[in-house]
């Protein structure tokens, strides 16, 4: 027993100590992130003006009512900044260049090193960006972004923080194969934000494609957070209770580690250092 507490602890320690670095490297440059504050409440204004306009007349459209479209937008657009993510970049930068020879030669595993990093630029991210685009929703547009189920909302995020993470680094790992994966990086999130919800809710998507999206991954990034937030879950006709989908949230998480887990073993052996 011992010795799994001293194996978890070094672990927890080593990620604590790389998330402290980025979290004071990013804290010089936190001004970048005041943009935020302008871009979330502005896409968040312009879905006010477009479902708005789609409703008229209606009280009800793919199960929201109005104001739950706008609760939808809301909450989706607060935890895209808790679990926002620049894996792929970061990893197809250092396989372009050769500098993923330096994190090859390290003690740290480099999925590891990288998931720390993630976890000290959202605390960042935290402070100034989620902070302060809440209080905006929740004193100038009158949203009161307030979660159904608070633990259960928490629990959720955090395996979207987790998947979020997964999915992208899979992107980045593509840059074994392609060196430069800026092409296709674009396309997948493009259909990652569009299977995940950001766009519009899974639910006006037609029948049989809402049951092919229940069954991949991309829900778990944003849909399913979203509907945990605001205290129900249906898709594909599926109506379940929020501790149920949230347990599913976490075998799409095992799931997901599994994947990365071998294509990192596959895209690791293409590795030659170009660029070095």
């Amino acid at each position: 027993m011992k010795i799994v507490i001293n194996y978890v602890d070094h672990w927890f320690r080593m990620l604590k100590a790389v998330a402290l670095v980025t979290y004071k490297e990013w804290a010089a440059y936190r001004s970048h992130m005041l943009l935020s504050l302008v871009v979330g409440p502005v896409f968040f204004l312009a879905q006010v003006f477009i479902w708005t306009a789609v409703y008229a007349g209606r009280d009800e459209l793919g199960g929201f009512t109005l104001n739950q479209m706008l609760l939808y937008f809301g909450a989706s657009s607060v935890i895209y900044y808790l679990i926002m993510d620049f894996a792929d970049w970061n990893l197809q930068m250092l396989i372009r260049t050769g500098k993923f020879l330096t994190y090859v030669l390290r003690p740290v595993p480099h999925p590891f090193f990288a998931f720390s990093q993630k976890v000290g630029h959202r605390i960042l991210g935290f402070l100034f960006e989620f902070i302060p685009v809440w209080l905006i929703f929740f004193f100038l547009f009158d949203v009161k972004l307030i979660p159904a189920k608070p633990f259960w909302a928490i629990v959720s995020v955090m395996f979207s923080f987790v998947i979020m993470f997964l999915l992208n680094y899979s992107m980045g790992i593509l840059a074994f194969w392609l060196t430069r994966t800026d092409g296709i990086r674009a396309l997948i999130r493009l259909f990652r934000d569009l299977m995940a919800g950001v766009f519009i809710p899974l639910s006006f998507f037609p029948d049989v494609v809402q049951k092919i999206l229940f069954f991949l991954p991309f829900q778990f990034v944003s849909y399913v957070p979203t509907r945990v937030f605001l205290g129900s879950y249906d898709l594909a006709g599926w109506n379940m209770s929020i501790p149920v989908i949230v347990g599913i949230q976490g075998l799409a998480v095992i799931g997901m580690l599994i994947f990365t887990a071998l294509l990192w073993r596959l895209g690791i052996k293409r590795f030659t250092g170009v660029g070095a």
